[in-house]
């Protein structure tokens, strides 16, 4: 459907001069208006969706035409006539006339053809979105080197502070070598004998240097400390593995999937929906970049080990990880998207071969949208884990117990919210199986317990049948009944022999905050 534009002669002046030094494709042609048979040939130039002698393409279709009937072979200039090559512009709305046009040479008609096809806006809309994804994700990394320049920053004026401190201490032992100097002199005149036993004495001090060295390097080894140590760094190098696979999986994710199917969604005839790709995937792809940039940080410490500093790259993810509760809170009904998707049987044959990609390695896309879900409970596993082997005097300990703490909190609001969505989406799907409806599942306060038959019983009171306590019921046979529990009412159902649910005329919602449940222990 071709859109509305205002424009002023400004503009057109402007976009002509663009055309003619920019344009598309530019050349003289031949138009024919539709209220005579005659042919003018003018200038036309193409700039984007806009064609001068100007024409708004968005819209629009363009099609070969053949030879008008008057072109038929007579005289030399019909028969010129017929050689030229023909086409037609059918814009998007009523009332615009089609555009007729010819030219001498078929390569130059069909790459009009090709030109003017290509011509939309919408192109350029889906390219300036593609951009702004990479502009995002630069800013992201800008702002990470900034923080680890300030790093260095201040690393850079310890060390300068270190310096100043060895070279007081070279200048406090130059003066003590100055004063040592005329003892050293004295020592020149002792006896050879002298000099050799100290020579020895000076062996022996050097090997049980060593010698006691070696023993606390080996109590050190075997120490409860080491082993502590060597299991965080254990943890350390398996979060780093764990993290390149997550990056991977968020990869294939987003380039063997998502991408993929936008740019299915953009063809002639689309299998599925821009709406239904935004539904099934969500922020997929800022998580992917949110996380690259945390694996390349990782990588970074790793190659300064055994220096091994982690907090402050989690201080500086805690405050993007934000974006899962979107993405976790719309996870189930991504699925839901994806199964109604895949009844369309032209959208299933090409998510197979999507899914058919070496890079899946046998995994469907559902198993990829469900990677997200456990990341978060993963790294709170590796804290703890961290934490269990990280001494209560580590630099880093109260930084890891925050980010702990931080993560934990993220989990709980997560699981609540969760836990409400899928709750209302309970109760809205047993509202739509009930035939009449029914007001109070609409009701957000609503906790759906559990569901099952029942047989409902008449009571026996004197030896005679009494009214039935629960609805309208027969007083000779008894009756099965579907029963729904909810944390303020019990609902009781009729089934039909279609298989419909029927609320109870009478007694079929019953609040429990006026109820009182009595179990009956008597067989009779």
């Amino acid at each position: 459907m071709q859109k509305s534009v205002r424009y002023n002669e400004g503009h057109a002046l402007y976009l002509a001069l663009l055309a003619r030094k920019e344009g598309t494709k530019r050349g003289y042609l031949s138009k024919k208006p539709a209220e005579t048979n005659r042919w003018h040939e003018k200038w036309f130039g193409l700039y984007h969706n806009v064609l001068f002698c100007m024409y708004m393409l968005e819209g629009c279709n363009c099609e070969r035409g053949p030879a008008p009937k008057g072109c038929a072979a007579g005289s030399a200039k019909d028969a010129a006539l017929d050689k030229q090559h023909y086409f037609t512009v059918l814009f998007g709305h009523e009332g615009q006339k089609p555009l007729e046009l010819r030219c001498e040479d078929e390569v130059d008609g069909d790459e009009w053809v090709e030109a003017i096809h290509q011509a939309s806006y919408s192109d350029i809309l889906i390219e300036r979105e593609v951009l702004m994804q990479k502009y995002i994700h630069l800013v992201q990394i800008v702002e990470t080197e900034k923080v680890a320049a300030n790093q260095l920053r201040h690393q850079l004026e310890d060390q300068d502070t270190e310096i100043e401190r060895l070279k007081s201490e070279i200048v406090a032992l130059n003066k003590t070598k100055e004063k040592m100097r005329p003892y050293q002199g004295n020592q020149e005149d002792e006896d050879p004998d002298i000099k050799k036993i100290k020579k020895v004495q000076s062996f022996m001090r050097g090997w049980l240097c060593r010698r006691k060295w070696k023993t606390i390097v080996q109590d050190y080894i075997c120490s409860p400390h080491a082993e502590s140590m060597r299991k965080r760094n254990q943890i350390v190098f398996n979060m780093v593995e764990a993290e390149s696979e997550y990056v991977h999986q968020l990869y294939v994710l987003v380039n063997c999937f998502l991408r993929p199917l936008r740019m299915a969604a953009s063809s002639k005839k689309p299998p599925i929906s821009h709406d239904d790709v935004s539904s099934i995937f969500l922020n997929s792809e800022t998580i992917m970049f949110l996380h690259e940039i945390f694996h390349q940080g990782l990588k970074a410490r790793i190659a300064n080990w055994p220096t091994l500093i982690l907090a402050d790259l989690f201080d500086i993810l805690l405050p993007m990880l934000n974006i899962y509760q979107e993405f976790v809170r719309n996870h189930q009904y991504s699925l839901q998207v994806l199964a109604n998707c895949k009844q369309n049987r032209d959208f299933d044959k090409l998510l197979k071969q999507y899914e058919a990609n070496p890079a899946c390695e046998g995994r469907m896309l559902e198993t990829f949208l469900t990677y997200p879900m456990f990341q978060i409970p993963r790294y709170i596993i590796t804290l703890h884990e961290l934490l269990a082997h990280t001494p209560h005097e580590h630099v880093e300990r109260k930084s890891l117990e925050f980010a702990k703490s931080k993560l934990e909190e993220l989990s709980r609001v997560m699981h609540d919210e969760v836990s409400d969505t899928e709750n209302i989406r309970k109760n809205l799907a047993i509202e739509r199986t009930i035939v009449e409806g029914c007001d109070i599942l609409l009701d957000t306060s609503q906790t759906f317990i559990r569901q099952g038959s029942l047989i409902q019983v008449p009571s026996v009171e004197r030896g005679k049948l009494s009214k039935v306590r629960l609805g309208s019921l027969s007083l000779k046979k008894e009756g099965e009944r579907q029963c729904f529990l909810f944390t303020k009412h019990f609902l009781i159902c009729t089934r039909s022999s279609g298989g419909k649910l029927h609320l109870l005329k009478t007694g079929g919602v019953l609040s429990l905050i006026e109820c009182t449940l009595v179990e009956e222990t008597e067989v009779s």
